[in-house]
């Protein structure tokens, strides 16, 4: 993961969709990383209301992070919640499932078969892993059955990724994370955050790594991991007295739920090689220019990149990098539009609130 080539590969691997209500574009890099960690998944229809983006930034390899993009927004669709209306507790199970449907000797198979035991494709490739399309993610849905084999005892991955996504139905936005990539949205040219940067050194994180038997030395789980939240990462996993959501490391989402209005221009979601280069405002005003004169929107997503890496070895601007921008068609039809004001949304401080009904702090 620390690993850095001698020059930047800096070919970007990108794609656009768009339907009648929104418009997407995204780009992935692998910049100056030895290897293309990030994943991601855009499914405009995952059915006929609902568009479903996520953004996986992988560590220890990139088989977890190909794993979410393959697997999880198919789980969303299955969840008995989704189907009843409830889009955050669907996510919010398949984000948890995600653990689960990678132990075994299936889980063990298909992690082989995604990360580098059986794959040698190049790194670009590897990060634009999959972008079901229409109807495609309907037909992948399956049990996940059990399979027998010498690794029936898999208790999962060492490797992790975060995960950051974005469901959109008509104009409710539900958008769930876990680690540190980040989804914001564009109010009337203001950034608000509408997830939360899961670090080690929030109190509630330590509060949780602390009585599941963890300890947290120099910002890092256990001196290791950077990240306080993530799907995968087992060896944080192993308190038996303890659900999923109170382990040490916990895949357990933040959910927040937006109602749209027509003050609603674009939402991104990236990886923390964007947000370590540039603040939620500081992005949301770069795209805003640049929508200005570029009508494609992941030639933005190009560009964001170019202006984040750095010109040698070091420092930020120096990760791999993965974005989504989703821009709204105009206009958006939504009668409870005035009861839906800014101050409802999250703020874009260095810790929003995850309450969408709090009002925001001014951004600097």
């Amino acid at each position: 993961m620390g690993i850095y080539l001698s020059s930047p590969k800096t070919e970007k691997a990108s794609d656009d969709g768009e339907n009648e209500s929104l418009r997407y574009g995204v780009s992935s890099m692998q910049g100056w990383r030895a290897t293309m960690e990030d994943a991601h998944a855009a499914c405009l229809d995952l059915d006929t209301s609902t568009s479903f983006f996520g953004v996986y930034d992988g560590h220890g390899g990139k088989a977890v992070s190909k794993f979410c993009a393959k697997y999880l927004h198919q789980q969303v669709l299955k969840h008995e919640s989704y189907i009843a209306g409830d889009l955050g507790t669907s996510v919010q199970k398949a984000f948890l499932r995600m653990d689960e449907m990678m132990c075994g000797q299936r889980g063990w198979r298909e992690l082989a078969i995604l990360g580098d035991k059986m794959d040698k494709i190049s790194g670009m490739i590897e990060g634009f892993i999959w972008s079901p399309k229409s109807g495609e993610a309907n037909n992948q849905v399956d049990d996940w059955p059990p399979e027998e084999g010498p690794h029936s005892d898999f208790h999962g991955p060492n490797a992790g990724s975060t995960a950051c996504v974005a469901i959109i139905r008509n104009n409710q936005l539900v958008v769930a994370n876990a680690g540190d990539s980040r989804c914001v949205i564009s109010r009337k040219g203001q950034a608000y955050n509408l997830s939360k940067d899961h670090k080690p050194d929030l109190e509630a994180e330590k509060d949780r790594i602390l009585k599941a038997g963890g300890f947290i030395r120099v910002g890092r789980v256990n001196g290791s991991l950077n990240l306080a939240r993530a799907i995968g990462d087992m060896e944080f996993k192993q308190n038996e007295t303890m659900p999923a959501e109170k382990q040490i490391v916990t895949a357990n989402p933040d959910v927040t739920t937006v109602e749209l209005c027509e003050d609603d221009e674009f939402l991104v979601i990236a990886c923390d090689g964007i947000w370590d280069c540039m603040s939620s405002q500081q992005l949301v005003d770069y795209i805003g220019d640049q929508l200005k004169t570029e009508s494609k929107l992941s030639v933005i997503c190009e560009r964001v990149f170019d202006r984040c890496l750095a010109p040698s070895v070091g420092g930020e601007g120096c990760d791999n990098m993965t974005m989504i921008l989703v821009q709204f068609k105009k206009p958006i039809h939504n009668p409870n539009a005035a009861s839906t004001s800014a101050a409802e949304l999250p703020s874009t401080s260095n810790q929003p609130v995850s309450n969408p009904n709090e009002g925001p702090s001014k951004t600097e």
